[in-house]
């Protein structure tokens, strides 16, 4: 079809490059169409299902024809006063659910919803790198620009952000967190919240803190809540997820909590955009919260075991990899000789010479090449299997790498000499 010269996008399009999990996903499902069983390590996207309750509440309140109508944009009264009750109950932090819960379809919904409410052109926003591209991107979206924050040693890092607020003018407006991390699995703790906290006060900055793995944790280990450093919500949001937690990620369901302010801006926006989460999977994740605490510790138990499969294979391959103690992911840096051919290359031929999909380091910004995301979403055999097809796989990636290796010297040699042929000539 010929391209229609009358069809032009709005500028910020410009600033949005090829999302590189979308070319990953549609060669994953060409090789699927074509019949090929393609193991997946790439993608967050859980095949454990939702807790049984939770299914079984959602098909009774869908027999009920009241709950088809539109719901309420910022959640159901009851589900506000459950998200309330669990942070009571988990961090002991009291929140009032009128005023400083909201619910939204999915964290990354409702971080990319807040950032149009918060900046605008000429305002900056802080992001770590490597990052969730959403994290950046959306702040982009809303027209604002983004500087990226190299992650670092804490004291590093908080230098870095005191710096930034030091030599910009204006200051930057916002920084985002995101703590159990996407796709690095760097934790937080509270004294890390607490200088957080002390600079927003001290240059007054803005904090949205994306906790989505708050659930997913290994090793005894207990993800901090932002909202339990004191001053926390003068200055910021957290953000959660029922995706990971309980496995409802194609319910699109999550939820903000802290700043009444700032949750009085996201909802003015989100009257405007959607008209809230379908009725009957608010009150499913209702029962979520009430009676699924078990099941939540079970999938994180899952999790670690496939976590110890995979970090255990990759490092009888002799690749560099330390345990995460939460999050779904293992960030695993590529070894020697295939780091040179870069993470997106090495991706797209694992996905080719062993059918085993993996996320490239280079799609969570500049400061993730080199490395590769694996998801713990397959379950233990399947990882085993990918394994072993990678492992497989590699010598034919050592054999284009010397070819390519070869083919290059060649052509520096040929070019090399054709130089030498011009300065003779030019004698």
């Amino acid at each position: 079809m010929p391209k229609n010269n009358n069809i032009q996008f709005a500028k910020r399009m410009e600033q949005l490059p090829p999302y590189l999990f979308g070319m990953i996903n549609k060669i994953k499902m060409e090789k699927r169409w074509q019949g090929d069983d393609v193991i997946d390590l790439g993608m967050g996207n859980p095949i454990d299902p939702a807790p049984e309750a939770v299914i079984e509440k959602l098909c009774d309140v869908v027999r009920d024809h009241k709950s088809h109508r539109y719901p309420v944009a910022a959640g159901l009264k009851n589900l506000r006063r459950e998200i309330a009750l669990a942070y009571q109950k988990d961090y002991e932090v009291e929140l009032d659910s009128e005023s400083e819960v909201i619910c939204t379809i999915g964290s990354k919904e409702g971080i990319s919803h807040l950032c149009l409410a918060l900046v605008g052109p000429g305002d900056t926003v802080l992001v770590p790198t490597p990052a969730f591209p959403i994290h950046i991107y959306a702040a982009i979206i809303a027209g604002s620009n983004v500087i990226r924050i190299p992650l670092a040693s804490e004291e590093v890092f908080l230098e870095r952000i005191a710096n930034m607020c030091e030599s910009l003018y204006p200051r930057p407006k916002i920084l985002i967190l995101n703590y159990p991390h996407n796709p690095t699995g760097i934790l937080a703790n509270l004294d890390l919240f607490r200088e957080i906290v002390a600079l927003a006060k001290k240059y007054n900055f803005m904090v949205i803190h994306d906790f989505a793995y708050a659930k997913i944790i290994f090793d005894d280990y207990v993800a901090p809540s932002f909202l339990e450093v004191p001053g926390a919500r003068e200055v910021g949001v957290e953000f959660g997820s029922f995706s990971k937690t309980y496995n409802m990620a194609g319910w699109r369901m999550g939820y903000c909590v802290g700043n009444r302010e700032i949750i009085q801006g996201l909802a003015k926006i989100k009257g405007y955009y959607d008209y809230g989460i379908f009725s009957a999977i608010q009150i499913a994740g209702i029962v979520a919260l009430r009676h699924c605490d078990e099941e939540v510790l079970q999938q994180a138990r899952i999790y670690q075991q496939r976590r110890d499969v995979l970090c255990r294979g990759l490092q009888q391959m002799g690749w560099p990899v330390t345990k995460p103690k939460a999050g779904m992911f293992v960030w695993v840096k590529i070894p020697e000789p295939y780091a040179q051919i870069g993470s997106m290359n090495f991706a797209v031929q694992m996905m080719q010479h062993a059918n085993v999909a993996v996320s490239p380091g280079i799609g969570f910004g500049e400061d993730g090449e080199g490395y590769l995301r694996l998801a713990l979403v397959e379950n233990e055999n399947r990882i085993r299997q990918a394994l072993r097809q990678i492992k497989r796989a590699l010598p034919k990636l050592t054999e284009d790498i010397d070819s390519s290796n070869q083919a290059n010297t060649a052509n520096n040699n040929h070019l090399a000499a054709a130089c030498k042929e011009k300065i003779r000539c030019s004698l």
